[in-house]
């Protein structure tokens, strides 16, 4: 089934649209979690810590992707919603080229500096060589990753996000897969991790290069073409996907700030704790992501043709549908806390306890952070990334990290798990003041 910008968008379509994305993401989110899971039951707590001390560094570099994959889209949709479509296969071409360039120096740059990157993470003694070590195997793949990254956006541009949930299904089965094989079998441990995740990693990334390449697609589908060299569009893309990649930025820096305080606090079993808490969170987080994947492009494409009525239509529908969706997550984490918490570490009691209390006072945050996540979204997909990346940094940057710092003096712990509610709430007030400030502006 061919799913097309055009067209009105009433809650059953923008559902069933969404699904293939949000699944899409939650496949995507099985790399860093398959591998917690086996390491954590095979390797034990320190190559557990290990993993989740360079994983916020790891992203950053992926997040170039996704910066490159949502702000290029909004770009790419806009322009077909104008009518131009070889204009808009020039655009994707030499956005995509770029990427692909920058995801190379990256590279280089992390594998020559990887062991005094995780030193400032934190990590210290036998956590130092366990983060270097798979570090560097997955950075190997980085220009890959960054490719699955941002066709997560193309491929809904391309009005097939159907084709991008398949591969991603492949793609998360070859990483169990190599998991349980690498890991469980032969006791390969965090290099038997990140062989599993690169080999997932580079399919996902190898596949839409060669399919946007292929001749054989028909010319009115989004494809690569030949072309000059148009910076114009690189940069466009760069400043719409700015809030993305500030946003993750901004998560990879305040995750690395919970590790250092949990280390001040309670050392390797608080990273442990915050690492599953990412896990979860990552699952709950591709619900929203997915979903504004789906509806970003479809936003751009009536904002260039200036169907207003749609445009507001999609707004309303969008807030109404992510709060629903948040508030059925925070309520099946406050439920389900227990089990969630013994799938990582059933082996410990007292930390199992500890993981549940976190999981039920940090996951509240997710009745809300749907509804914020999109407001910066969607302007991503009005093609203002400025006020986008103010709601992303604002949110993370500022409000959660300020929290993490302030709130453990009042309340010790519980304060850390607490920080990032007390962001989303005063993020949701900056959200609805920038949702009001710009109305008049884009008619919504």
């Amino acid at each position: 089934m061919k799913i097309e910008l055009a067209g009105s968008y009433g809650y059953r379509r923008m559902i069933k649209s969404s699904v293939p994305s949000i699944l899409m993401m939650l496949m995507t989110s099985v790399y860093g979690i398959v591998d917690g899971l086996f390491v954590s039951n095979f390797a034990g707590t320190t190559a557990f810590a290990a993993i989740n001390l360079v994983w916020p560094a790891i992203m950053m570099l992926g997040a170039l992707g996704l910066m490159f994959g949502t702000g290029g889209s909004a770009l790419v949709a806009m322009i077909i919603g104008q009518g131009d479509r070889d204009r808009a296969n020039r655009a994707f071409t030499m956005i995509v080229r770029s990427m692909l360039i920058i995801g190379l120096f990256m590279t280089v740059l992390f594998f020559i500096f990887a062991r005094p990157i995780v030193i400032l993470l934190g990590a210290e003694g036998e956590l130092v060589h366990l983060c270097v070590l798979y570090g560097r195997i997955l950075v190997l793949v980085m220009p890959l990753f960054m490719c699955q990254m941002a066709f997560h956006s193309f491929f809904m541009t391309a009005e097939i996000p159907q084709l991008g949930t398949k591969l991603t299904v492949i793609c998360g089965i070859i990483n169990i897969a190599l998991d349980a094989l690498l890991i469980g079998v032969l006791g390969w441990g965090v290099t038997g991790a990140a062989i599993a995740s690169a080999a997932g990693m580079a399919v996902g990334g190898l596949f839409p290069l060669f399919y946007f390449t292929s001749k054989k697609r028909d010319a009115n589908q989004l494809r690569f073409t030949t072309t000059r060299t148009e910076w114009v569009y690189v940069g466009r893309a760069c400043t719409n996907g700015l809030s993305e990649y500030v946003g993750n930025i901004s998560l990879s820096i305040v995750s690395m700030c919970y590790n250092l305080q949990l280390m001040r606090l309670i050392g390797e079993s608080g990273v442990a704790v915050y690492g599953i808490l990412l896990y979860i969170g990552f699952i709950y987080a591709s619900v929203f992501i997915g979903f504004n994947i789906t509806i970003s492009p479809v936003i751009s494409y009536n904002y260039g043709a200036q169907n207003i009525p749609e445009l507001k239509s999609l707004l309303r529908k969008s807030l109404v549908l992510l709060f629903v969706a948040g508030s059925i997550l925070t309520v099946l984490s406050e439920v389900l806390s227990g089990p969630m918490a013994g799938m990582f570490v059933s082996y410990d009691p007292q930390l199992k306890a500890l993981t549940a209390r976190a999981i039920r006072i940090y996951m509240i945050s997710f009745m809300i952070c749907g509804l914020n996540m999109f407001v910066s979204a969607f302007f991503t997909a009005l093609n203002n990334g400025l006020v986008s990346a103010v709601a992303a940094f604002t949110r993370t940057l500022i409000f959660e990290l300020g929290s993490i710092f302030v709130l453990p003096l009042f309340l010790g712990l519980d304060g850390v798990w607490l920080a990032v509610d007390v962001a989303d709430v005063l993020a949701l007030i900056m959200s609805a003041i920038l949702l009001t400030a710009f109305q008049k502006r884009y008619q919504y």
